[in-house]
């Protein structure tokens, strides 16, 4: 299938590894043209090389309030065009509800929440017809997860933002996605694994309860989130879509 990617141009936030990196490399090896961020400069650099001539790199905090306009700026600088954005960013800090400081929830509001707000609001004043806006966001949008109190906590809001800017985008040919990711196997899981007294264990303990009974890998989330972004998703808005192996047990 073409999915109609060759030289439409996203913002990939966060995008230096894991989820973003995995999106970000599917959407190039399908021919689009993307603008990547990362916090740090040199490793945003690093990872933009690396996806080669039709990658550019901007280092970029999603806190930050000047992100925004700054990314959709450098698409259509480098290449001319903007057809769409996958907002993702780092997980928040893990623990319960007695572990979290006012810090942590003050710091994942304004990277996990409110960059999130800020990158979607810029994207929709500068798509046209046949634009996309994608959240990664987490399977913690419909079932609490276990030590990742925080995430319980943004996450669900922003699927409930992502949902109302499809109404309102929708009459304007612009689609708005969600991805909820589960157990996939980057470096993000593995840490959360290895909070764990025995990670090998913990591991094997969480594959036993997905259907298909093991994680998946970032490519897998990669090719599912360029389709979704892709203009052959075209009547595809407003879903959250489970990327987990079956994780979700509600329909």
């Amino acid at each position: 299938m073409d999915l109609g990617l060759k030289d439409r141009v996203y913002v990939v936030t966060g995008a230096t590894r894991g989820l973003g990196n995995a999106s970000a490399r599917e959407l190039v090896a399908d021919g689009a043209k993307v603008v990547i961020t990362g916090r740090d400069e040199k490793n945003v650099t690093d990872a933009a090389a690396a996806l080669g001539p039709n990658a550019v790199g901007v280092a970029a905090d999603n806190a930050d309030p000047e992100t925004a306009a700054r990314t959709v700026a450098a698409a259509r600088e480098h290449f001319g065009a903007f057809d769409g954005i996958l907002i993702s960013v780092g997980g928040p800090a893990p623990g319960f509800v007695a572990e979290n400081t006012d810090a942590q929830w003050t710091a994942a509001f304004e990277s996990v929440f409110l960059g999130a707000v800020r990158l979607a609001r810029a994207a929709a004043a500068e798509l046209g017809e046949g634009g996309v806006i994608g959240f990664v966001l987490s399977g913690s949008v419909h079932e609490p997860i276990p030590g990742l109190t925080i995430s319980n906590g943004l996450r669900p809001g922003l699927a409930g933002f992502a949902k109302s800017l499809a109404d309102e985008l929708g009459p304007r040919g612009i689609r708005v996605v969600g991805l909820l990711p589960a157990r996939i196997d980057t470096d993000r899981v593995r840490e959360l694994d290895g909070l764990s007294a025995d990670p090998v264990a913990a591991r094997a303990g969480h594959e036993s309860r997905i259907p298909l009974r093991r994680y998946g890998t970032p490519e897998e989330f990669g090719r599912t989130a360029a389709f979704l972004l892709s203009p052959a998703a075209s009547y595809l808005t407003g879903i959250m879509l489970p990327v987990d192996g079956g994780s979700r047990h509600g329909f």
